[in-house]
Parts: structure tokens; C-alpha cells; sequence
């Protein structure tokens, strides 16, 4: 492994609450080929967010993939908000696909279809709408909440992870109409590469991070055989930049990408943010701004927090 030549820890303010939090925490990583990113979620433990510190270090020290493409069509990501905003969310995005959160913690069913029915609005009938529940359901209440959302949608693209386990996913594929897409039962597998003939997903949805890295992914979109969508964990640009040249790197790509984050970000770490011009994002590497970098510094226990939790994952690198 080349060596890597500085750290910076950051802390960005998110501009709604996403996953629970709001702040964005991480590392960032400098070597020979650029800039990395190492952002696991809190309640990542070390030996799964060891895979996010592998992407960061492949990012830092080797070159990205040859790409095919200069740029890729992405989505906007719409939170669990209330259906005004997520109209106006919309509406000012430039993209014409949209993925729209459900499933909410303490959200019901009639406040997921408000706002696919906003989305819908905003969108217009040309436009494309995939929602993500992130594996809140059980395979009962996903069949109805699917029938319910498709309808309220004019037609959903696909659905994202209705249900936990890939037993629970192939049951509902086969009572529902809508293709349905696998990202946490894959990404969160002791063995990504195993979803290949399970028949339990239509699509795959592939993020460098939590795969250990843009090769490892590649290796995962190979082997499930499926469509992919390329999305990303809610990184800075630097991050983002990652997943961006793997969807530019893949030989197909039928689908807007999931990499049009940054605009849930209140800042980021460059003045040049990955933001989608006319619902698709450049392919280019991101380059922190000094400025910006001393201005998202976190404070000293939380810089502290965040390279124990890299020290802890790199001791477990080579349990992947």
C-alpha cells in the first residue's frame, strides 16, 4: 500500500434530517493518486466500516478506472418530508428521475403516497420515480404498500429494498408488479457476490464505500448479472467523485444513478461540489479547499472519535 500523507476530519450539516442524523461525519484521506473519503455511519461497527476505509485508501492511491462515458445521468434523492417540500425538492433539481424515501419511523403509509403523489406533480408524466424504504417492511405490509405507491406514482420505476433478507425480497417479487432493487442485503452481506442467482431482485444498487472500494464493486456488479445503480452513502464530493467513476467505468448503465447527494449537504468540503447540471454529474475527481476544509473541522473529541473508529476498521482490513 503507497502511503497516504494527510488526514482531515470534517463535519458537514445536512440540510434535513437523513438517516437519522445531521451532520455528516468522516475522514478524508490524501495519497499519491488524490483525495479518499472514510464516512461508515455511526452505527457502523469496525470490521463493516474497515470496507469503507479500503475505498478510501484504493481512492487515495490508485488511479480511477478508465471511464467510458464524461458524465452520468443521476437522480434526486427526496428525504421523508412532507409533500410540499418534497414538490419543491423536486421541481428545482433539473433531474427527471427521483428517488423518494418511505417507510419513515414514525411516518404511516398516507404520508409515503402524499408525497410519491407530489413527486409525481413535479415530475410530470415523463419523469421517473423509484422509492427506497430501506428495509423497513415486512413482506405483508410491502406487498400493499407497493401496490399503493405504484399507484399513487403513475408507475414506480422500481422499489428499493422493501424488506431486510433476500428470502423476504424473492417472496415479494413474485406477488408484485414493480422490479425491485437490492442494496442493503447486498451491501451489508458477509459475502456481497452471493445475491448472483438467488432470483430475488431485478436491479442491484452498488456503493463504493460500504463495498470496500470501486474494483471490489465492479467485482459485485459482475457477478450479480443485474442492472446496476450506482448510488452513493451520503458523501462529500470527494466521495462522491468515487462513485461517479465507477458509473462512468461500467460497460452499461441503464439507470439515472443515485449520486446526485450533495444538495442534501448545508456545505461541502470543495468549491467545486459534485451537483448535477441538467440531472447528470460530471466525471472528475473533487479537490478539498483548504478554506473550506479549517471551516468543517469538527471539534477536537469528535476528530478524535473519528480516527479511533479508523484505527479500530483498519485493524480489521484484511477480515474483508
Amino acid at each position: 500500500m503507497q502511503p497516504i500523507d494527510d488526514l482531515r476530519a470534517f463535519a458537514l450539516p445536512m440540510r434535513q434530517r437523513f438517516r437519522g442524523v445531521m451532520v455528516r461525519t468522516g475522514v478524508l484521506l490524501h495519497g499519491p493518486a488524490g483525495w479518499g473519503e472514510f464516512s461508515p455511519f455511526p452505527e457502523y461497527g469496525p470490521v463493516y466500516a474497515s470496507r469503507w476505509l479500503a475505498a478510501a485508501q484504493e481512492a487515495a492511491t490508485h488511479p480511477f478506472p478508465t471511464a467510458v462515458r464524461d458524465r452520468v445521468p443521476v437522480n434526486t434523492t427526496v428525504p421523508a418530508v412532507d409533500a410540499a417540500t418534497a414538490h419543491r425538492l423536486v421541481a428545482a433539481s433539473g433531474c427527471r428521475t427521483a428517488k423518494v424515501k418511505v417507510a419513515e419511523a414514525g411516518q404511516d403509509l398516507a404520508a409515503d403516497v402524499e408525497r410519491v403523489s407530489a413527486v409525481r406533480d413535479a415530475l410530470g408524466p415523463s419523469g421517473h420515480i423509484r422509492v427506497d424504504a430501506n428495509a423497513a417492511w415486512d413482506v405483508a405490509t410491502a406487498v400493499l404498500a407497493i401496490a399503493r405507491l405504484h399507484t399513487a406514482a403513475g408507475g414506480l420505476e422500481y422499489v428499493e429494498q422493501p424488506c431486510r433478507t433476500l428470502a423476504e425480497l424473492r417472496e415479494v417479487r413474485g406477488r408484485v408488479e414493480v422490479p425491485l432493487a437490492a442494496d442493503e442485503s447486498v451491501r451489508t452481506a458477509e459475502d456481497p457476490l452471493r445475491i448472483a442467482g438467488l432470483d430475488a431482485a431485478d436491479i442491484v444498487v452498488i456503493k463504493v464505500q460500504p463495498l470496500g472500494g470501486i474494483h471490489r464493486a465492479m467485482e459485485v456488479v459482475d457477478a450479480a448479472g443485474l442492472p446496476a445503480v450506482v448510488s452513493s452513502a451520503l458523501e462529500s464530493s470527494v466521495g462522491l467523485a468515487a462513485g461517479v467513476a465507477l458509473a462512468a467505468a461500467l460497460p452499461e448503465l441503464p439507470f439515472a444513478c443515485g449520486l446526485g447527494t450533495a444538495s442534501l449537504l448545508a456545505a461541502d468540503v470543495t468549491d467545486r461540489p459534485l451537483e448535477p447540471r441538467d440531472g447528470h454529474l460530471d466525471v472528475r475527481r473533487a479537490v478539498p479547499d483548504p478554506a473550506l476544509l479549517d471551516q468543517c473541522a469538527p471539534d477536537a473529541d469528535t476528530t478524535a472519535e473519528l480516527l479511533e473508529r479508523m484505527s479500530l476498521a483498519a485493524a480489521h482490513l484484511g477480515d474483508r
